[in-house]
């Protein structure tokens, strides 16, 4: 005889994410960390009084923005290589649709994320309910229809049972290492609070096996033959890398043949930066070895990356006119990019069959030396950025320099949006995988703090630095107040430069002199052309709590690292402002901004021409 538990589908829902587990390599980890939430009345009565019932077995954390609570979550997730997550609840209406952001970020970089979004009452008799959008072709459309394109799995669970079937499909896809991201179950407000009798074999503790699935032996041989053809190979460092903990793999494999490689956003960090075969980044914010090499490179092996128009310079980055391509990846979809050999399994499984295919071959000596040069002449640039003495301003890629040379191997940088990205992924000296931490498969502006948040959360062992410009830290501050609420350190790198730099600059290579990009006062003009704004970053951090401390010179930087490494119990802001107009050049690369076809302004007259020159080197690869 089956038994049976009379569960709210609220508790059936939080009773079940509690007993989910996943394992690789024979090691177990708790899939769900904790719930993320704020409670409306579409969810208070459900999912917040099924948190509260069982808060013994499913921890509950109050975040201040439902965007915010996405954030942290996905940080966590990345830095857990999606081995653990959390699930994230809302009310219904703008508490709901607060997370469309968060969902799409979470899809894009294929990080696991739950949401339990609050919807309208599936009886309908009380419609039109307060937040709920009418509909005069249906009765069953409501704002948490947002999530479906932006969602890998999306459900309403309209009935309690629907659960049942539900719940182990959601598990699916958040535990796939290739279809994972973010997974929606709408909540009906008053479906949540419906009992019903469930099996309880529902509820016993499940482990969900992570797979490393291998490639395919003949495309594996095909693709060392073409190893072994090639006259200047490239490695192409992706997410993949980290997720799948193939380091070491990586290394034997560039020690063993020479092969150099480069990293994208994602896979900054899968060789140590001081590895004479690395070079660094790749592609429009890239550096001059890593995008010179690329452009010469006869074959390029791209392990764990989806190839976006970042990493291929707008598709400008290879130009061998017989350029080959062999895909290491667990998802098909991008193991076929680029017509590439596809070798579609797990990146470390897949790195260490690939090694053996090649014992006995190495690189041509004088290519291997080329590399290496490489190697040391970008750290001679990096250090001549991070001592650049800039005056009477600090410089950004000063301040990174600081931060880097302060920090320890172990500790985590933490950034998304703006120009700072960019000068990371050149700049930054990685010592340790998990040092890096960037969203730019979406850069999301307002992640930094709240990813910052996540992380800390996900390694409380490590100091993380979060990087952040003003206009990224005016959109979304408020996880510093959960910070201060759970005690949480974090160190916050806010760089005052009056606007929006990075966008700043871009609006200058376009012709349109940084229009509507910099916080200034509205004039006679009517344009944004007066005085800087009188923004006090370090007063808005210390209203939410956090220790301040500002910084107007290097030697003020550099004393305020120290405090803020020696203060404990919550997080640290450091305010520093630096000069917007020195800024880290590009190295051998182009990014494809489509410029006014016609306009009266000679400036963007010039920058079309250019952009007509630099769309000529755009190819298709087959």
């Amino acid at each position: 005889m089956t038994t049976t538990r009379r569960l709210t589908t609220a508790q059936a829902l939080i009773l079940y994410l509690s007993q989910q587990f996943v394992a690789r390599d024979g090691v177990e980890h708790r899939f769900f960390a904790g719930v993320w939430g704020i409670f409306g009345h579409g969810n208070v009565a459900g999912v917040g009084q099924a948190l509260h019932e069982f808060a013994d077995v499913m921890p509950y954390y109050q975040s201040r923005n439902e965007q915010a609570q996405v954030h942290a979550a996905v940080a966590y997730a990345k830095h857990k290589n999606r081995l653990s997550t959390f699930a994230c609840t809302s009310s219904i209406g703008p508490g709901a649709t607060n997370m469309v952001t968060g969902a799409a970020l979470a899809t894009i970089n294929r990080i696991p994320v739950l949401l339990l979004p609050g919807d309208i009452f599936a009886e309908r008799i009380q419609a039109p309910v307060l937040q709920q959008l009418e509909s005069e072709h249906s009765q069953d459309v409501s704002v948490n229809d947002c999530f479906r394109p932006v969602s890998r799995y999306w459900d309403r669970i309209s009935r309690p049972e629907q659960l049942i079937a539900a719940l182990p499909e959601a598990m699916r896809v958040l535990t796939s290492p290739a279809e994972t991201g973010a997974v929606t179950l709408s909540l009906p407000q008053d479906t949540q609070t419906e009992a019903y009798d469930y099996p309880s074999a529902l509820f016993e503790r499940r482990v969900w096996h992570i797979p490393r699935n291998r490639p395919d032996v003949t495309l594996l041989a095909r693709a060392a033959q073409w190893i072994r053809e090639s006259r200047a190979p490239l490695i192409i460092a992706g997410g993949g890398v980290h997720y799948s903990e193939a380091h070491a793999a990586l290394r034997r494999l560039v020690d063993q043949t020479g092969i150099p490689i480069c990293e994208t956003q994602a896979g900054k960090g899968s060789l140590p930066y001081d590895h004479p075969l690395n070079l660094g980044a790749v592609g429009a914010t890239g550096t001059p070895g890593a995008n010179l090499i690329a452009r010469e490179a006869d074959l390029i092996i791209g392990v764990g990356t989806r190839y976006s128009d970042f990493t291929t310079a707008s598709k400008t980055a290879f130009q061998h006119p017989e350029a080959r391509f062999i895909n290491v990846n667990v998802a098909e979809f991008d193991a076929h990019k680029l017509h590439a050999l596809p070798l579609v399994g797990d990146a470390r499984a897949t790195l260490e069959e690939l090694t053996a295919a090649l014992s006995g071959y190495h690189v041509a000596e004088a290519y291997e030396a080329l590399c290496r040069e490489y190697n040391r002449a970008w750290d001679a640039e990096v250090s001549r950025i991070y001592h650049l003495e800039h005056e009477p301003l600090l410089s950004q890629g000063e301040v990174i320099g600081m931060v880097n040379t302060f920090s320890r191997p172990q500790d985590v940088v933490l950034c998304a949006a703006g120009s700072l990205p960019g000068d990371l992924h050149k700049l930054w000296r990685t010592r340790d995988p998990r040092g890096y931490h960037l969203e730019y498969g979406y850069s999301c502006m307002g992640y930094e703090i709240a990813g910052g948040l996540g992380v800390a959360m996900a390694d409380p062992q490590r100091e993380v630095y979060v990087m952040v410009g003003d206009g990224s830290f005016l959109m979304m501050n408020t996880e510093i107040v959960t910070m201060v609420q759970e005690g949480i350190k974090v160190t916050i790198i806010v760089l005052d430069n009056h606007g929006f730099s990075s966008i700043g600059s871009l609006s200058e290579s376009v012709g349109s002199g940084g229009f509507g990009t910099e916080y200034r006062f509205r004039t006679a003009t009517s344009r944004l052309d007066g005085p800087v704004l009188p923004i006090n970053l370090a007063q808005n951090c210390a209203s939410l709590g956090a220790r301040v401390i500002e910084a107007h010179d290097r030697a003020s930087f550099m004393a305020a690292l120290e405090a803020a490494r020696a203060h404990t119990g919550g997080p640290v802001c450091i305010v520093a402002e630096v000069d917007r107009n020195q800024r880290v050049g590009g190295y051998e690369s182009w990014w494809d901004v489509a410029i006014a076809q016609v306009s009266n302004d000679p400036n963007v007259q010039q920058a079309r021409a250019e952009y007509e020159a630099k769309k000529q080197k755009q190819r298709h690869y087959f």
